[in-house]
């Protein structure tokens, strides 16, 4: 089966861009949006809506295959491409990618995966949001060709086995880290609610003293609206650094023993911190958070890191893992570039002993969010981040329903 024709369309996300290192600064929400000056080149303004690319691929029998390209919230910052925007990128794809995908088999994901992630424009690779479109729809290509579903294609070329269980879910609350709690905890979520806390001053507190009455209020609202015991959410907190920028970046003793105060707080639920600092350099990052893991496990405390900043591509990863630096990492699925690389950090986090979080950005889409549950079943990581867009409702619902369609069909084969 053969390609025959690529089309784009322009597309909008399920959330925003916004330039992280202007609201490190200090830009003031307000409403939906941030007031301020943008400190990230491309931006024109801190909070501009989100931008994708649905890339189809016209196979010879007529059947479509689509990925969506998309970037992350913050991108620009932490070491990412730059800020993407359809109008820039489309002409690239038509340019460079097109010509040499018309006419390609779809006989084997892998192979054209890298084919696809192999492009250069100037010298220089693809941005990482085109690479992750154009390797969704070649996945579905490669299943619409071949009559499987796409974590089938996956199980296959990489010898894992498609789970026969749910992968946990984590929903993310943005700002409205109360009532979309509630949500969370109504619908079950596995893990929970990622709480953006992304300034020392209106999030954390000087002292962290904001977060620890938030994640004493969270303890007490799940014991409260629960409808069994047998629900025990992990707390999953996303910190953007901010532990670091209000006890210092280097002083693991005092962060060690705030993170032991959550803790308590927290308990009888386990509970994770995403980013407890960012010192805006990719092996200072790692460093950083490889001590302040070893403190952690060395005195016990029962709290998860979680590397997410400068911990961006599979190198990264496995940089980061290696190093055990964090129980656990975020691989931001946007970020790796090719979804082959998605697969591979997944299965490289299980081989060294350290937690896989495939994550990604509430700047997705539908279609993004659906192929990484395809992968994520294949590879079964610790937890999948539901997504796009900060309401859970509808990331949640996405990720949620693709996973149940997959059990489904799969049991139906089973039986047939």
């Amino acid at each position: 089966m053969k390609i025959i024709d690529v089309i784009c369309s322009k597309g909008r996300t399920g959330f925003f861009f916004d330039d992280q290192r202007a609201i490190k600064q200090g830009a003031v929400s307000d409403g939906a949006a941030y007031i301020g000056k943008t400190a990230t080149a491309g931006f024109s303004a801190v909070r501009q809506a989100g931008e994708a690319i649905s890339v189809m691929l016209l196979l010879e029998d007529g059947q479509l295959a689509y990925g969506d390209c998309a970037a992350v919230q913050y991108s620009g910052a932490g070491g990412r491409d730059p800020l993407f925007l359809a109008d820039d990128f489309i002409p690239v794809i038509e340019q460079y990618i097109k010509p040499q995908l018309i006419g390609t088999e779809v006989a084997n994901f892998r192979a054209l995966a890298h084919q696809i992630e192999s492009i250069e424009v100037d010298g220089k690779r693809l941005h990482t949001a085109i690479r992750y479109g154009v390797t969704q729809a070649a996945l579905d290509a490669v299943a619409k060709a071949s009559k499987r579903l796409m974590c089938e294609v996956i199980a296959d070329e990489y010898g894992t086995e498609v789970s026969d269980r749910e992968i946990p879910i984590f929903t993310q609350s943005g700002d409205n880290r109360y009532e979309n709690s509630d949500k969370m905890i109504m619908k079950g979520a596995q893990v929970l609610p990622h709480a953006l806390i992304n300034n020392v001053k209106t999030k954390l507190g000087e002292n962290g003293e904001k977060l620890a009455e938030y994640v004493a209020w969270l303890r007490d609202r799940i014991l409260k609206l629960r409808l069994s015991q047998d629900y025990t959410p992990v707390l999953h907190i996303d910190v953007y650094g901010t532990i670091g920028a209000a006890f210092g970046n280097d002083n693991y003793t005092a962060m060690a023993d705030y993170l032991e105060s959550l803790a308590e707080l927290a308990k009888p639920f386990r509970l994770r911190i995403e980013g407890p600092m960012d010192v805006e350099d990719r092996e200072k990052q790692m460093l950083a958070l490889k001590e302040l893991t070893r403190i952690i496990d060395e005195r016990g405390i029962g709290v998860e890191l979680v590397a997410d900043e400068w911990c961006n591509t599979l190198e990264d990863i496995k940089y980061f893992a290696d190093n055990k630096a964090g129980h656990m990492v975020q691989i931001k699925t946007p970020d790796l570039g090719g979804v082959n690389n998605i697969a591979e950090a997944v299965l490289y986090c299980k081989q060294k002993g350290i937690g896989a979080y495939q994550g990604g950005t509430c700047n997705e889409t539908d279609r993004s969010a659906q192929v990484c549950v395809q992968i994520a079943m294949a590879t079964q990581p610790d937890q999948i981040l539901a997504k796009p867009g900060m309401g859970v409702d509808e990331g949640y619902m996405i990720v949620y329903n693709e996973m149940q369609r997959i059990l489904a069909i799969r049991r139906a084969k089973a039986n047939q």
